[in-house]
């Protein structure tokens, strides 16, 4: 069973490694750089719409973030 935190986890993880500045990929997904690093220290978890947005910035397969691969969280 996926749980709330693994796929939490997944995010953290995919923003941390994804090269960008917190203020770099809030515009991108248009959203605020408050709530990227509520995202990082796993206080906030972002709507649908902006994990479909993460999806496509940086270039993620849904399924990834939201734990339907066999990849391996740290």
């Amino acid at each position: 069973m996926i749980t709330h935190d693994q796929i939490k986890q997944r995010i953290i993880e995919e923003i941390k490694n994804c090269g960008m500045k917190q203020e770099e990929l809030a515009k991108a997904i248009n959203v605020g750089q408050s709530s990227i690093s509520q995202y990082i220290k796993g206080t906030k978890m972002p709507s649908v719409e902006t994990i479909a947005n993460l999806c496509a910035i940086l270039d993620l397969d849904a399924n990834e973030i939201l734990c339907l691969t066999n990849k391996k969280i740290h």
